[in-house]
C-alpha cells in the first residue's frame, strides 16, 4: 500500500467547535439522480454514527475561502443505488483522482502546519485534496451530495487520514487515495472518527468505530 503524505496533528484531527452557515463523466445529473434512494436496504453494512461533534479546522477554512461550497440548504438523507453502472462510475472517479493528483504533504504544498483543504488547483495535494476532488466529480456526475461524505479516520499506521464515504443501498463504500479499489468501510481496517452529516455537510457526526480488518488490495499507482 502506498503511503500518503497526509498526517494530521491530534489538535487538527479533532477539529474545533464552530458554526458554519447553513471534469464531468458521461452520466448526466438526471440519469444518476434517478438511481438513488433515501433509505439503505435492510442488512446493509453502514458505520453507526453518534451525535454532533467538532468540525475539522480544514473544512472550516475551506468554507471560508469557498463559501459557495458550504452555504447550502439542509436536505433529507439519501443513498446511492449500487447498480453496476454506478459502481463503474465510483471506480472510475477513484482511479481518475488517484492517478491525476501528485501526492505531496500539507506542509510541503502550502507551507503551513495548519490543515489546508482544497481542490487540486495545481495538480498536487494530500488525502483531503483527493477526497474533495472525488466528491466534486461525483456531484458533477449527478450523485446526491447527501451520499458523499468527507470522513476522518486513523489509518493502518494510526496516522490521521481523510477519505470519502459513499452511502449506498448496499452499505458504506470508501474512496481512498491509498488504493484504487472501492471498498466497503468495514474492509479497511481504519479507525473511523467522524464524518459529515448526510443532511448538512457543515455538521459533523462522531463514529469512533473500527472498520473491520484490512483486506489485501492493489495499491494505487
Amino acid at each position: 500500500m502506498r503511503r500518503s503524505p497526509c498526517v494530521l496533528t491530534s489538535s487538527l484531527l479533532l477539529g474545533i467547535v464552530s458554526l458554519v452557515g447553513a471534469t464531468s463523466f458521461e452520466v448526466g445529473p438526471a440519469a444518476a439522480q434517478s438511481t438513488w434512494f433515501t433509505q439503505p436496504a435492510a442488512g446493509a453494512s453502514s458505520a453507526a454514527v453518534g451525535g454532533s461533534t467538532s468540525v475539522p479546522y480544514g473544512w472550516l477554512d475551506f468554507c471560508h475561502r469557498r463559501p459557495k461550497e458550504c452555504k447550502v440548504p439542509a436536505l433529507p438523507a439519501a443513498s446511492v443505488k449500487l447498480t453496476a453502472r454506478n459502481m463503474s462510475i465510483l471506480k472510475r472517479v477513484n482511479q481518475k483522482a488517484n492517478r491525476s493528483i501528485k501526492p505531496v504533504s500539507n506542509y510541503d504544498h502550502w507551507g503551513t502546519m495548519m490543515d489546508h483543504w482544497d481542490y487540486p488547483v495545481d495538480g498536487k495535494g494530500d488525502c483531503k485534496i483527493y477526497a474533495l476532488y472525488k466528491r466534486k466529480l461525483l456531484q458533477e456526475a449527478g450523485f446526491p451530495r447527501q451520499a458523499l461524505l468527507m470522513t476522518v479516520v486513523r489509518d493502518l499506521h494510526n496516522e490521521g487520514h481523510t477519505i470519502l464515504t459513499v452511502k449506498t443501498d448496499k452499505g458504506d463504500l470508501v474512496l481512498d487515495n491509498l488504493v484504487d479499489e472501492v471498498r466497503p468501510w468495514n474492509a479497511t481496517g481504519y479507525y473511523f472518527l467522524k464524518r459529515q452529516s448526510q443532511q448538512n455537510p457543515n455538521t459533523w457526526v462522531s463514529i469512533n468505530q473500527r472498520g473491520g480488518t484490512a483486506k489485501r488490495l492493489t495499491p494505487s499507482s
